[in-house]
């Protein structure tokens, strides 16, 4: 029981404010140093490319100042990108959400790794040879290409909305937790992370992003291994952990149970996980965009390869040290016992979970905490930097430029897209206010994340994948997969707020918590007057709304009148298909296309387009091209 009472007397040391602020530091610093030093140097290299007669894909933004701020001028490196894909996907709703989801429901969650290599092999193989062949700057500009700038609009407005919907998420999660350990107001510390992260976003473009992310990575996967080490020493061994887990029913690897209304189970994790996650990095500009930032492709699948690692081994990290929570408070329930401070008079956050359990465990080694909530900060600043960037080139590129028809001069431009940066930050704190009122980060996040994620996921599926498609079957079939997927996902979000679906989560103990604490009372309601779809487990909602938007999508195409296959540009198809496709889809040997680079086309499609060129008739002269 005394490991549980003294707590409280554990909050930040003069020592876990230093280093606390010593990453704060250093993330505005390299913003500094990109938006000037390295700027200055990058631009110049840049002009002298131009100069010099390098070509530039016309498609490219008008002036090197943009294409270094938003792309990097295409010549980052592998390793930061890496760092940058995995910063943009860990924040605080991953370390925070993710022990929560173990320690409640089992570890389960954790085939999700499983997911995340189909989705790597998909994303490397289906869709970014495609983006990288037309070396977009948006991947929004592929709808146009592919199917009418009506299309473009209308993913580049969910984009910008779902982002909207996902910073204060973001923002709050990492508020909580240092309002755990210090007692500051969740409101003031939202403001300044959001302060902070768009001064340095705005200064130093997409280079400061992505080498701040790299080392914001390094100091988060730092800081969480400090305390699942210590953890593990003050728990015995990595055996006990695991027993302790087995026999309070955590281990659960193997649910087959077919129910897509329960939370967790192995298809719905594998299944629902694989969908979630390609929709993301397929197609999403925050991922998108860091992918174009790299010369070629061959570079860019290597990054989602580091990428892939690098995230499995954070999850699984992430797993564990839910198994360490549940391990440390085995008898003692913290919600339970009151032991979490709440964030308003009635509701509770099980997010709060670990960083209590660092205070507790290791809140008398000064500069511990400190260095936890600073990877906490760091997985923050590194997602909120990446979204605000994507966006502002969103709204530039899609919006402004390709809904709106604009032409904008150089100083426009860069007003614009800082100018939105600054915006965003504005609302990102004010729907904070919002936010508060929910529970459970994990499943709100990805359901709101969902909506638009799935839909625009099925559009580029669509037209890469299914060639006889067109831009009434897209229009169509994005409608119905928004329209299913929103209908589900706030509808569910509506049930559990009303306490029609409630959670069912795994045994708790409270027979060692200090004071007379007695155990909660887990009665749950008959859901069977709930309409269906508003029960089903968050792991479904991604896959309804990608399969809705390229079924409904399909049909519509072929009732409307499918495309002339024999009249598409094979560069717009995914080259997985290229072999099947009609020689005219090729354009003849001698014609050069202005939108390849030597280098990406050679690696492109050695394999694929080679067969398909020996089929055809076609020279291996002309299949090289591409």
């Amino acid at each position: 029981m005394k490991k549980y009472i003294d707590f409280q007397t554990f909050h930040f040391h003069w020592a876990d404010y230093l280093v606390f602020s010593a990453m704060i530091f250093l993330s505005t610093g390299t913003g500094l140093f990109f938006a000037f030093y390295k700027k200055e140097k990058a631009i110049e290299l840049g002009q002298q490319d131009i100069d010099s007669g390098e070509k530039r894909r016309k498609n490219d933004f008008d002036t090197s100042n943009m294409n270094e701020y938003l792309l990097g001028s295409r010549k980052l490196k592998i390793f930061p990108v890496s760092m940058s894909l995995v910063g943009s996907y860990v924040s605080g709703v991953t370390i925070l959400g993710t022990v929560s989801e173990i320690y409640y429901f089992g570890t389960q969650y954790w085939m999700i790794v499983i997911s995340i290599v189909f989705m790597a092999i998909a994303v490397s193989k289906i869709y970014l040879p495609v983006f990288s062949v037309l070396r977009v700057n948006s991947s929004y500009e592929y709808l146009e290409m592919r199917f009418s700038p009506a299309i473009r609009s209308l993913a580049s407005i969910m984009f910008v909305m779902d982002e909207m919907f996902f910073l204060p998420i973001i923002l709050y999660v990492p508020s909580i937790a240092f309002n755990q350990v210090t007692g500051i107001n969740v409101h003031i510390i939202s403001t300044v992370i959001c302060i902070i992260c768009v001064i340095y976003t705005i200064l130093g473009g997409i280079k400061a992003v992505v080498h701040t992310d790299a080392w914001q990575i390094l100091v988060m996967f730092v800081s969480v291994m400090v305390v699942v080490t210590i953890g593990c020493f003050k728990a015995g061994s990595i055996g006990d952990v695991f027993q302790t887990a087995s026999d309070g029913g955590r281990l659960i690897f193997a649910d087959v149970n077919p129910s897509m209304y329960q939370r967790q189970t192995l298809w719905g994790v594998l299944i629902g996980g694989f969908f979630y996650w390609t929709s993301f990095n397929a197609v999403n500009q925050t991922m998108v965009q860091r992918y174009m930032s790299l010369p070629s492709l061959r570079k860019a699948q290597w990054s989602i390869f580091i990428f892939t690692i690098g995230i499995i081994a954070f999850i699984s990290v992430c797993c564990f040290a839910g198994l360490l929570v549940y391990e440390f408070y085995t008898k003692c329930d913290p919600m339970s016992a009151g032991l979490i401070t709440v964030a308003n008079d009635y509701l509770q956050h099980d997010d709060q979970l670990l960083p209590v359990f660092v205070m507790q465990t290791v809140g008398h080694y000064y500069g511990v905490p400190g260095l936890f909530i600073a990877g906490v900060f760091g997985a923050a600043l590194s997602s909120l930097s990446v979204v605000l960037n994507s966006t502002a080139l969103v709204m530039l590129e899609d919006i402004v430029k390709g809904s709106l028809r604009l032409k904008l001069t150089e100083r426009s431009s860069t007003i614009l897209v800082k100018g939105c940066i600054l915006i965003l930050g504005v609302i990102a704190v004010a729907l904070v206010f919002v936010l508060e009122q929910l529970s459970g980060i994990l499943s709100v996040a990805t359901s709101v994340t969902a909506i638009a994620a799935g839909t625009t996921c099925g559009l580029f599926t669509l037209g890469m994948l299914v060639p006889w498609s067109n831009n009434t079957g897209a229009l169509v079939g994005a409608l119905a997969g928004a329209c299913i997927s929103g209908w589900i996902s706030f509808g569910s979000q509506i049930a559990f707020a009303n306490g029609y679906v409630t959670p069912h989560k795994l045994e708790i103990s409270v027979e060692d918590c200090p004071g007379n604490v007695t155990m909660p009372d887990n009665v749950y309601i008959d859901e069977s007057d709930v309409f269906p779809l508003h029960r089903l487990s968050f792991h479904w909602i991604n896959p309804i709304g990608v399969l809705t938007t390229v079924l409904v999508g399909t049909i519509v195409s072929f009732i409307s009148g499918p495309t002339v296959i024999k009249k598409l540009d094979a560069e717009l198809i995914s080259p997985v298909l290229h072999r099947y496709l009609p020689k005219e889809c090729f354009p003849p040997s001698g014609i050069t296309n202005e939108m390849t680079r030597e280098n990406t086309a050679t690696h492109l499609l050695t394999d694929g387009r080679g067969k398909a060129g020996s089929e055809t008739g076609e020279s291996s002269d002309n299949s090289g091209k591409y």
